[in-house]
């Protein structure tokens, strides 16, 4: 999903130490672009001013201009001289919409998008779109790769190595007069800072040193959010893990990045360089058996230690992963996998989070009926963008918290989440089945779709089998105890919803009471 729309245009931009854009709006459907004050204000990133514009948007100190020089397409608007070279550049193919003409020029491999950029200026700045680049080094180095400064130049020393360093100057002539919404909204997200309004609203539980018991019952057993800290303390990994620890430790083991396997020394080394919208999220299931040293320095806390999931030994699906990433990665709205719980710890850096109960869909965020699919804006940074805003409106506002290095947050079975990475941060994070959610996670895995939904097991069809036969040859009769336990909840529930709504409908006047 990407558009583009500002409720009113920009009438002055100033900046003390960080670039600033006044209020704008980003909704669908809807394409009206920023003004020309912008992109001046890019051009000139390096002119000092004295003041901030309140409540704007900021752009980051060190962002460069776009690097063909693409601008908002508010600025032809406001400059009735000018001609858009890329309607001029692009001939009987300018009514085609900026997705589109992408969408087409991603069927071609880059020796053909090489050739197609010496047809215009137009096709030049169309066919150097970095997503192209990327896909292609992605899709053709699952084995990894050096980034190089951009991911067409990163792609060209990859197939040529004889291009050496040269490579990195690839793609960086600038083009006068083109305007595209599309394609500099990709570099404003990737350049914006978090607003501070976007950081402020901290309404999660925060608890210390509970007993496990209290967490069951407030919290597991509740289906809420909690944030813990200090549970955490006694790992080694707390003190050890920063880059130079991880990368001598791991020396040339690979770790899984999206869908390519990285050293980390290669992904840190991108990590610094890279500057855009989605920056890619090392995310690794396998890290304990790959560098078991990393499974020995951290442990579990007390308070999810029931993991009924591991009576299938080692058929049971993903639970664990290592999450590296720079500051803007991160993952957007999701619900965890199989109706697990989750607990995510951070080790360095600092997140982030927002969450949504399960019966709460967030603003922005369209899943398909059948849960398989969920439509979202193109980037973390969009959301926050577009529909942030919007969560001060509703009845029922998110969690919100920025969990930092030490802390621990819970996040219970079905609730929608995204998590941003405020700096550079390493963290563990678990998904598990307790008692507590066993009959979800049960009633999930023998969906008629469960073929779709069921992820990080090869087995997806059958897991519900192994897993129930499982658990009653290892605690027989609990299913059915849970299961009536369930029932017995969901009875209650509806009786209290229904005496609810007889107290709404006779406000004022006389209510049962017991």
């Amino acid at each position: 999903m990407r558009s583009f729309r500002m409720r009113t245009l920009l009438s002055r931009v100033k900046r003390r130490t960080k670039k600033t854009i006044r209020n704008r709006k980003i909704t669908i459907g809807n394409c009206i672009s920023i003004s020309k004050e912008l992109a001046r204000v890019v051009e000139q990133k390096h002119e000092e001013e004295e003041d901030v514009v309140e409540e704007g948007f900021s752009i980051k100190s060190s962002a460069p201009s776009h690097t063909h020089g693409v601008q908002p397409l508010g600025n032809l608007y406001l400059n009735s001289s000018s001609v858009n070279s890329r309607d001029t550049g692009l001939g009987n193919l300018h009514t085609l919409s900026d997705e589109l003409v992408l969408d087409m020029l991603g069927f071609l491999d880059a020796s053909s998008l090489g050739v197609l950029a010496a047809v215009s200026k137009s096709f030049y700045v169309f066919t150097n779109h970095e997503p192209f680049w990327k896909n292609l080094v992605l899709k053709n180095f699952l084995s990894g790769f050096q980034y190089k400064g951009s991911w067409k130049s990163t792609y060209v020393t990859a197939c040529y190595p004889s291009f050496g360093n040269s490579a990195i100057a690839l793609g960086g002539f600038k083009v006068r007069d083109f305007y595209s919404d599309y394609l500099f909204q990709s570099w404003l997200c990737a350049n914006l800072e978090m607003k501070p309004e976007w950081l402020e609203r901290d309404n999660v539980v925060r608890k210390r040193g509970i007993s496990v018991e209290e967490f069951v019952l407030n919290f597991e057993e509740t289906n809420r959010p909690v944030l813990l800290e200090g549970c955490i303390d006694n790992w080694s990994a707390l003190g050890n893990w920063d880059r130079d620890y991880l990368v001598r430790l791991c020396g040339d083991v690979k770790f899984s990045v999206g869908p390519v396997e990285m050293k980390l020394g290669d992904y840190f080394g991108y990590s610094d360089q890279v500057r855009e919208e989605r920056p890619l999220y090392l995310f690794d299931p396998k890290f304990a058996e790959k560098v078991p040293k990393l499974g020995d320095e951290y442990e579990v806390p007390v308070y999810f230690r029931e993991d009924l999931f591991g009576v299938l030994g080692n058929e049971r699906p993903d639970y664990r992963w290592i999450i590296i990433g720079p500051a803007g990665s991160g993952s957007s709205f999701h619900v965890d996998p199989n109706s697990t719980s989750a607990w995510n710890a951070v080790i360095k850096g600092s997140k982030k989070w927002i969450l949504f109960p399960p019966d709460v869909i967030p603003p922005g965020v369209h899943p398909s009926p059948d849960g398989a699919d969920v439509a979202s804006p193109v980037s973390i940074i969009e959301w926050f963008m577009n529909f942030y805003g919007a969560t001060k409106n509703l009845k029922r506002k998110p969690i919100e918290c920025v969990c930092k290095a030490g802390e621990l947050i819970f996040v219970p079975s079905g609730w929608w989440h995204l998590v941003i990475n405020l700096e550079e941060s390493i963290a563990i994070t678990q998904n598990y089945v307790s008692r507590r959610n066993l009959v979800k996670v049960l009633d999930f895995l023998k969906r008629p779709n469960a073929s779709t939904l069921v992820s990080g097991t090869r087995d997806r069809v059958n897991l519900y089998d192994k897993f129930k036969n499982a658990m009653e040859a290892s605690f027989p009769g609990e299913i059915d105890e849970l299961t009536r336990k369930e029932e017995e909840r969901k009875i209650q529930q509806r009786k209290l919803s229904f005496w609810d709504s007889v107290a709404d409908a006779n406000a004022g006047a006389f209510k049962f009471s017991f």
